[in-house]
């Protein structure tokens, strides 16, 4: 039997395996079977810790619903925090490392602070064809690649739709990308809807989304950091940063992890 714990990050939901020991070895497609809503688990993705191949105290990797290994995840990220505390801690802060760098978390009650890898790669005011119209879109990598597009009713945006549309375009390929949609609240305040590569849906929230979101709201906008974004979930995180001329150093997503339950399932 597989032991497991089931958590989730603003409503972006994850099943967390300690392999320290390096005894587990999954297939795809017993990924996607713990992943699945109906058969398994049900989370929009896998997480592992493992014994670090760097100076990091832990290895964390990530794999999507699909059973494909991503690079890294925000909301996941936090929630891999949390559970190291509980299994190898307590910790003020920890490390460790993913494939788009080490990660340093902090630990405040229920919330965890992550010192982001450095962005990379933004593009501001690229116009791409959605939804039959051309529409003005920005992108970043925020340990995976995001696209960011503003609209004006975000509530009737057709997210699965058009989100299908940005993940595949031409401009993004081979390896796709995220598609995160925005609505600015008042000033420093924003909302966000993202359909996630590998999930191939919308989800409750992306930290890496909300990351990019927040960072390419505040490159068109002249506002301080930190920038408070709203999440399909309800909850609020929070997008730190520090503007070095057209980039962005010292960037923090701040915001809750929480547990839900622990369990065991037979894997085929």
């Amino acid at each position: 039997m597989l032991r497991f714990t089931k958590m989730n990050g603003a409503g972006n939901d994850f099943v967390l395996i300690d392999n320290r020991s390096g005894a587990y070895k999954f297939s795809p497609q017993q990924i996607a079977f713990l992943c699945d809503r109906h058969r398994g688990v049900g989370a929009d993705g896998m997480l592992l810790v493992e014994s670090p191949t760097c100076k990091a105290d832990f290895r964390m990797r990530y794999f999507n619903s699909d059973g494909g290994e991503a690079e890294m995840c925000g909301n996941g990220a936090r929630c891999f925090a949390r559970f190291l505390d509980k299994i190898a801690g307590p910790f003020s802060e920890v490390s460790f490392e993913t494939m788009a760098g080490v990660i340093q978390a902090a630990f405040e009650g229920e919330l965890v602070t992550l010192a982001m890898s450095r962005p990379h790669d933004m593009v501001l005011s690229r116009t791409l064809d959605i939804g039959g119209s051309k529409r003005l879109s920005h992108s970043i990598n925020t340990g995976v690649p995001h696209v960011v597009t503003f609209v004006d009713d975000l509530e009737s945006t057709p997210v699965q739709k058009w989100g299908a549309q940005i993940r595949y375009h031409q401009a993004f390929q081979p390896d796709g990308t995220n598609a995160n949609f925005v609505k600015e609240l008042e000033p420093g305040k924003i909302a966000i809807r993202t359909y996630e590569r590998g999930v191939e849906a919308e989800t409750l929230a992306c930290g890496t989304g909300v990351t990019a979101s927040g960072l390419i709201y505040a490159a068109l906008n002249d506002v301080t950091s930190p920038v408070q974004i709203l999440v399909r979930g309800g909850d609020w995180l929070e997008v730190g940063f520090q503007k070095v001329e057209n980039s962005f150093e010292h960037v923090a997503l701040k915001g809750p992890a929480d547990f839900a339950f622990e369990g065991s399932i037979d894997i085929i």
